[in-house]
């Protein structure tokens, strides 16, 4: 081990200036035995740092490689695992735990006694040792003090020192003076004893021959020590009379500092004096505007603004320590608590009264809104009212008690009187919309007007996108359609039995003039409404932050506020909230006139749903952009819930409509009234929808209709009587077909191409079997040859069938000769004219299809002739350039 130990130090720690103090052979515990050594190490340069290093011995060769180095302040713990039996186990805590197997206990011994003496050396007992025997402790330290440790580990440090560079070159020098000093060692080690005991000679001769100079040396110190006595009595002299001196100083410095200490208490005492003079002092001006001020004038309000702030001021300065205990503070104090008291009853029981004839002065101008669909303008009572706004925010900082109940009475005197304007508004709207009186009008009684149109008129985006209720202009678009078709069955979409031709346009375009003004008279209204109790009762519009709101009343009245004890102000997060509640409070019939009057529009005319909706989305989309959480943007959503509601009605009681159609057993069915009908239907709302925010809503209703009208066609057709089922289903899905492809409406793109298949598949059917088998013995004949080939005869030698030669062949042809067929084809056409309707037009399509399904039957018999009957010259009797002048001509004689 030892050869190992100085073939580590002189290989891997030379080279990096480390001493190795202590080795140990081990291996991992519980893994394929692979040793190394864990080598104790110290720097030689100064801040020693000491190291535990695994060195691991090279596969390739005989050196030794260095593999991890761990600083001993990393190392945590040490664990030999047994204190009492040995055992060579031990595990070292670094980053991780990493277990060992010593070679033999003692090695593992002798490094955790070194571990130990370097700990207590340069770690002051830092490193747990766990399980360890205190007998192998206490033999590293004898003494337990860390002088005795430091001197064992110096021994320990000194057992091996290597030479360095300078003393190894001065060997070398002296040896090569000495020819003998390799071959004779002991004559060299005899040279050299010699050599030392002459100069140990010479070296006392040069003492002995100095002692002359140290005599006179020592005489010179006697006589500096004399002076050091002179020189000690003098400073003494000194001090004795500088201590005299520093009494007076002393005494006059105390006197100093008395004077000192009385100037500054002094100085102090004025500026308390000043302070509370000029912070807890009230101008009388102030406090006669405080007890007498009139604050019906724009002076008198200004001059009890400012006195209120200077009482504000001085109620609220910031005393220093010890001034609340002083009476004349605690007298004026109680001045200003009583000015406050009398200055907001003043105050509040002013307000109020304003608040009362305000709703005297407004209720006197109602008479002149009663006409005219508009609403009152508060603007003046606002203007008026918003020169108190600084009072009102002294007010709810002062006594937050008065502040909540000018809120509340406020908010019962404006409620009543917003009740009577706006209910008297809608009453207007509801007379205007209806064209009746108010003793004439009976709303539960009136017919329900058909909602399909001949022309509609609509520009639903004429608003400027603020709330600013400007009312949109209106542009009339022509939706066109048969008069014949209307009088067929009842609308689609009318609510009652009336047939179209009763509903006006005029009707429909005042509903929705009307509507868009009752929004834009609102609008303004509430916005003003709001700034005006945001800025007067100083409940500034701040974004919501997390914190407790505050419960809010219902609608018919109770507690205002609950949480918050009266003169307690309200967070600043909850003045948001604050400011809803008061809207909804004020503000409280609004949404239930809306929803009377939504219900009015839906019971005059189920096709005003579509008007409203989107009226009403683009309202309420604008409202959101200002602000999402407002009293208006809350209120205009959940009316539009209701009116989303009524339109999906309508779109249920259309599809439930297409379901009770019945047709008529004795003349053809045509164009279906709901086909016909959703396409009036779809051409309005397209126009009525355009570029609105909630056109998803008129897509799902077009994805429902459109189903509700594929299955009912396919219900009609299965129980026609008079058409056949190919033409009602060719005929109702080309017209569907064709009204998608003209309105583009990308979300019906699949219901479009399911139109045009139906349409094409039933339109070959239909011919193939109106066609039929024109040449039927003809027919009959071929499918005999058709089935000989099919048995298995060459089609060559079917003419030697007896049934099938060329002589039945020749006597089946001249059973049809060309009057013949043009006489059947003229019949056909009449059948297909009478089974098709005029409105559609397909006549020329259908006969087309005919005459090409005819021509290829016709080139299969040829066919047939040809493989057959080959050589035989037989043929028809007419070509297919007659068939074509049959069909030319029977088209163009109807």
């Amino acid at each position: 081990m030892t050869a190992i130990k100085h073939a580590l130090q002189r290989d891997i720690f030379t080279p990096n200036d480390e001493r190795l103090l202590s080795i140990v052979n081990v291996c991992k515990a519980g893994k394929k035995k692979k040793n190394c050594f864990l080598c104790a190490t110290v720097t030689t340069e100064r801040p020693v740092q000491v190291k535990v290093v695994k060195v691991k011995k090279s596969d390739k060769g005989d050196f030794y490689k260095r593999q991890i180095a761990w600083t001993l302040r990393d190392l945590a713990v040490v664990d030999a695992k047994d204190a009492i039996k040995e055992n060579p186990e031990f595990d070292l805590h670094f980053e991780k735990i990493y277990k060992w197997v010593a070679s033999s206990p003692a090695e593992k011994n002798a490094f955790i006694s070194c571990i130990w003496k370097l700990n207590q050396r340069y770690l002051r007992k830092k490193i747990d040792f766990v399980s360890v025997s205190s007998q192998l402790l206490e033999d590293s330290v004898p003494s337990g003090e860390n002088q005795s440790v430091a001197g064992g580990d110096e021994e320990a440090v000194d057992e091996y020192q290597e030479l360095n560079a300078r003393e190894e070159q001065d060997i070398e020098i002296m040896m090569e003076g000495c020819e003998y000093a390799i071959s004779n060692a002991e004559a060299f080690a005899e040279k050299l004893s010699r050599e030392l005991q002459v100069l140990d000679g010479a070296n006392i001769q040069s003492i002995m021959a100095s002692e002359k100079q140290v005599n006179i040396l020592m005489k010179l110190l006697d006589e500096a020590l004399k002076e050091v006595d002179q020189i000690e009595s003098k400073l003494s002299s000194y001090e004795e009379m500088l201590q005299s001196v520093k009494e007076q100083m002393d005494q006059i410095s105390e006197s100093n500092h008395l004077i000192h200490l009385s100037n500054t208490n002094n100085v102090k005492l004025l500026s308390e004096i000043e302070f509370l003079v000029n912070h807890m002092d009230l101008a009388k001006g102030h406090i006669k505007a405080l007890q007498e001020g009139d604050l019906a004038s724009s002076r008198g309000i200004e001059a009890c603004t400012n006195a209120a702030d200077a009482l504000l001021q001085c109620m609220n300065v910031a005393l220093r320590p010890g001034h609340d205990m002083l009476l004349a503070v605690k007298q004026q104090q109680q001045r200003f608590s009583d000015l406050r008291e009398h200055f907001a009853r003043r105050l509040a029981s002013h307000l109020n009264n304003v608040f009362v004839q305000q709703g005297h002065d407004q209720s006197s101008t109602l008479a002149q809104h009663s006409v005219e669909l508009t609403l009152p303008n508060h603007h003046p009572f606002h203007r008026d009212l918003l020169r108190y706004a600084k009072l009102m925010e002294w007010l709810k900082s002062t006594d937050y008690g008065k502040y909540e109940g000018l809120t509340k009475n406020y908010m019962d005197y404006l409620s009543r009187l917003y009740e009577r304007e706006i209910k008297d508004f809608f009453e207007v709207a509801k007379i205007k919309m209806t064209g009746t009186t108010k003793e004439s009008k009976k709303f539960a009684t009136l017919p329900r007007k058909e909602s399909a149109v001949k022309q509609e008129t609509e520009s639903l985006h004429g608003s400027s996108g603020k709330l600013t209720g400007s009312t949109s202009s209106l542009n009339k678009l022509s939706v066109q359609s048969s008069g014949n078709r209307r009088s067929q069955s009842s609308s689609l979409l009318d609510m009652g039995n009336m047939s179209a031709s009763d509903l006006d346009v005029a009707d429909r375009t005042k509903f929705d003039k009307i509507f868009e003004q009752v929004l834009s008279e609102l609008e303004p209204l509430c916005l003003a409404e709001q700034d005006f109790i945001s800025k007067f009762f100083k409940l500034q519009q701040h974004p919501s932050m997390p914190g407790t709101m505050t419960e809010s009343e219902d609608l018919d009245g109770g507690t205002f506020s609950r949480q918050h004890n009266s003169g307690t102000p309200l967070p600043v997060s909850s003045e948001k909230d604050m400011i809803r509640q008061m809207m909804i409070k004020i503000f409280r019939c609004i949404e239930p006139e809306l929803n009377n009057l939504i219900a009015l529009g839906d019971k005059i005319d189920s096709f005003n749903s579509l008007y409203m909706l989107v009226k009403m989305s683009h309202h309420v989309w604008t409202a959101q952009n200002v602000d999402p959480a407002s009293f208006l943007s809350t209120t205009l959503g959940n009316v539009l819930v209701t009116i989303k509601r009524n339109f999906d009605k309508c779109i249920s009681n259309q599809i439930r409509q297409m379901e009770e159609v019945k047709i008529s057993k004795k003349s053809k069915v045509g164009i279906l009234p709901f086909v016909a009908e959703f396409e009036e239907f779809a051409g309005l709302a397209e126009s009525i929808f355009k570029n609105a925010e909630r056109r998803g809503d008129l897509d799902k209703a077009y994805t429902k209709l459109i189903r509700g009208v594929f299955v009912n066609v396919e219900k009609v057709a299965n129980e026609s009587q008079k058409t056949p089922r190919d033409v009602v289903m060719m005929e109702n899905f080309h017209h569907i077909f064709a009204t998608l492809s003209r309105l583009k409406i990308s979300c019906l793109d699949a219901e479009k191409k399911e139109a045009k298949q139906k349409y094409t598949d039933h339109l070959q059917s239909y011919v193939i079997y109106s066609l039929g088998q024109p040449l039927e013995k003809l027919n009959h004949f071929f499918e005999g040859v058709e089935a000989r080939v099919a048995q298995g005869i060459r089609e060559e030698e079917v003419s030697y069938q007896l049934a099938f030669n060329k002589q039945e062949l020749r006597k089946v042809i001249k059973e049809y000769p060309g009057k013949e067929v043009k006489k059947g084809l003229d019949n056909l056409y009449k059948k297909v004219d009478k089974h098709l309707c005029e409105e559609e037009n397909l006549l020329q399509v259908v006969w087309h299809s005919m005459q090409d399904e005819f021509i290829r039957q016709y080139k299969h018999f040829e066919g047939l002739i040809a493989r057959c009957y080959p050589g035989s010259g037989v043929t028809m009797e007419f070509t297919i350039q007659d068939i074509l002048d049959y069909c030319s001509s029977i088209a163009q004689s109807h």
